[in-house]
């Protein structure tokens, strides 16, 4: 099956830079996530996209990084985009070592094994996903009486936009995900040769 509607370039024939990332990606994880050779297609873009997505994912803050991924995970359920559910899905369950939380935050974050903290930013992530002219001092109220403070809120704010981009553009391009993704947190991992 293809990764994407557009043509997907050769690593060989990938900017350096790009190529580097790939390859370093590949060692840590054991294969090439499609969303680096998908977004390839235009080289520009995808630097500013994985450099926003470090920005937003990889920083030091007031979220984990497992809740980081719920946000992910919540938000591109809603927006109905198979590749980030399964991707970053993969991802939740890795860093919080429950199998069956990805699914949960996906299909009804209401009902999932979470902490009420978790629960309220993921309601403020779902109406910045879906009614974000709507957000009002009384969501940050809200989020700030769980010991949310304004950065982490604009943290859950941006990382819901940036995965919305991020959707949409994995939808329109059909972007298909990795089977690795599918079963990666939930079987222990097979050990290194």
């Amino acid at each position: 099956m293809p990764i994407s509607r557009y043509p997907v370039p050769e690593l060989r024939d990938l900017p350096e830079d790009l190529r580097a990332r790939i390859l370093e990606v590949q060692e840590k994880a054991g294969f090439v996530p499609n969303v680096f050779l998908a977004l390839a297609h235009r080289p520009a873009e995808w630097r500013a996209f994985f450099a926003y997505h470090d920005a937003l994912m990889l920083k030091d803050g007031g979220l984990s990084k497992g809740e980081r991924e719920m946000i992910v995970v919540a938000t591109s359920a809603r927006n109905q985009c198979l590749y980030c559910v399964v991707a970053h899905g993969a991802i939740l369950r890795v860093y919080e070592k429950q199998p069956l939380l990805a699914d949960q935050v996906a299909v009804n974050h209401g009902k999932a094994d979470i902490t009420p903290r978790q629960r309220a930013m993921l309601d403020f992530a779902l109406k910045v996903c879906c009614a974000s002219h709507a957000v009002a001092d009384a969501d940050f109220e809200a989020l700030q009486a769980h010991g949310f403070d304004a950065e982490d809120i604009w943290d859950i704010a941006a990382i819901t936009a940036f995965f919305g981009l991020s959707n949409r553009i994995a939808n329109v391009i059909g972007m298909r995900p990795n089977d690795e993704f599918f079963l990666m947190g939930r079987v222990p991992r097979p050990p290194k040769a």
